[in-house]
């Protein structure tokens, strides 16, 4: 703590100098003093004098840190326009000219002997206000970010587990050709098949998926361009592949379990995503056993209206249906109050696009996901089956946001 309260002379001028520069030159100086005089036991310069040198020039070399972090120039990120079409392969993988982006993959699994999981596996790229003029290896351009999550209705437990990396050193990584992400041992990549390969080690899990694609890439909305709010520039750029066949590993306990299923995956880019009205977003991505596929969400205001919202249908031959904003209407039919934060959400959701009624049920009611770890945020993210004008139509996952505090992108 008496580092905290040195100021060396010669920075004695200094104004409003960031408290983590103190933190960080102190730590450093504790541990390079202790190295210096394990080495130089002989030395002359006393042990609080060695240190006292240390933390000048480790608290010198932070100001002069924080001094050009406040010169930089912060990036320009793109904006998202409409009819700028997508092309594949190159738009399957990373954006970073973009402020956020993520590949986001959904599933329902069967077990050897017919019980049934929810997966969600998601990783997020996230790009910095840093200068990218700036040389270091180290400066945190761009942020890589994962959670995966287990829902099994057998225990009534989720499996959850997050990580968060700066991107770098072959540890966490973005391909721009293909869709090909790391954090560690978490990896999504796609071949040239256009299978998705994926593996989740988790504390108490572990995923290991392949996912083959049975339709080409469904354009949400407006041929990829994909509106969230009033405003041109609220959008973002999104497909998804529906209906994916997995076959793969679920190990707990040290127990491994082979498992087939379907799942959902969405790949979406943007800079300004949110209305600053926006508290959060309802959204559900399903596989229809018909071989169609429905999107839909809307975004609700803070004050409780509706700032925006969609849907987008596409059958088994490929054609393809989008509901405008007043088209679409989300009505809870069961709400869910957390134990682990408070927060009430709509775990059963009534959605009705144009004439066609959704009912949406939950697989369990604890899906809670708390990542306020990685990204500071709470939400419900669930597996959901699906029926349509009263009769199962398929399978799908729910995602509720903004329900413990107004989300921030």
């Amino acid at each position: 703590m008496q580092s905290l309260n040195y100021r060396p002379p010669h920075v004695a001028s200094v104004r409003r100098v960031p408290y983590w520069i103190g933190i960080w030159a102190g730590n450093w100086a504790d541990v390079w003093a202790g190295i210096w005089a394990s080495i130089f036991q002989k030395t002359l310069i006393p042990p609080h004098s060695l240190r006292s040198l240390v933390f000048v020039g480790a608290y010198s070399f932070a100001c002069c840190l924080a001094a050009f972090s406040a010169s930089a120039a912060k990036p320009e990120f793109s904006p998202v326009i409409q009819n700028v079409p997508l092309s594949f392969p190159r738009d399957f993988g990373a954006h970073p000219d973009f402020r956020n982006e993520w590949w986001y993959a959904t599933g329902w699994l069967e077990t050897p002997d017919k019980k049934p999981l929810g997966f969600q596996i998601t990783f997020f790229r996230v790009a910095t206000e840093h200068d990218r003029a700036n040389p270091s290896r180290f400066a945190p351009r761009q942020l890589i970010i994962a959670h995966a999550a287990l829902s099994d209705p057998a225990t009534a437990k989720l499996l959850l587990d997050q990580k968060n990396a700066r991107e770098g050193f072959g540890l966490a990584f973005t391909s721009e050709s293909d869709t090909d992400v790391k954090l560690g041992d978490w990896t999504m990549v796609r071949e040239e098949n256009g299978r998705y390969l994926t593996t989740i080690r988790g504390r108490n899990f572990t995923l290991d998926f392949s996912l083959t694609p049975t339709q080409p890439p469904m354009l949400q909305d407006q041929r990829g361009f994909s509106r969230k709010g009033p405003k041109p520039e609220q959008a973002s750029y999104y497909y998804s592949e529906p209906q994916l066949q997995v076959k793969g590993t679920v190990t707990r306990n040290g127990k491994e379990a082979t498992v087939s299923g379907i799942a959902w995956l969405d790949h979406e880019w943007s800079t300004e995503y949110l209305d600053p009205r926006a508290a959060g977003w309802d959204w559900v991505g399903a596989n229809l056993d018909d071989g169609s596929a429905l999107m839909a969400f809307q975004i609700r205001g803070k004050d409780g209206t509706r700032v925006w919202a969609y849907a987008g249908i596409r059958d088994a031959s490929g054609r393809f249906t989008r509901f405008e904003p007043d088209q679409v209407t989300f009505e809870p039919q069961r709400t869910w109050r957390s134990p682990h934060t408070d927060a009430t959400y709509p775990v059963a959701m009534r959605i009705q696009t144009g004439s066609t009624v959704w009912m949406l049920t939950p697989l369990m009611d604890d899906q809670e996901l708390d990542s306020r770890q990685s990204t500071g945020a709470v939400y419900w993210e669930g597996a959901v089956t699906i029926s349509r004008d009263g009769k199962p139509a398929g399978h799908g996952y729910l995602e509720l946001t903004g329900y413990v505090e107004a989300l921030k992108l």
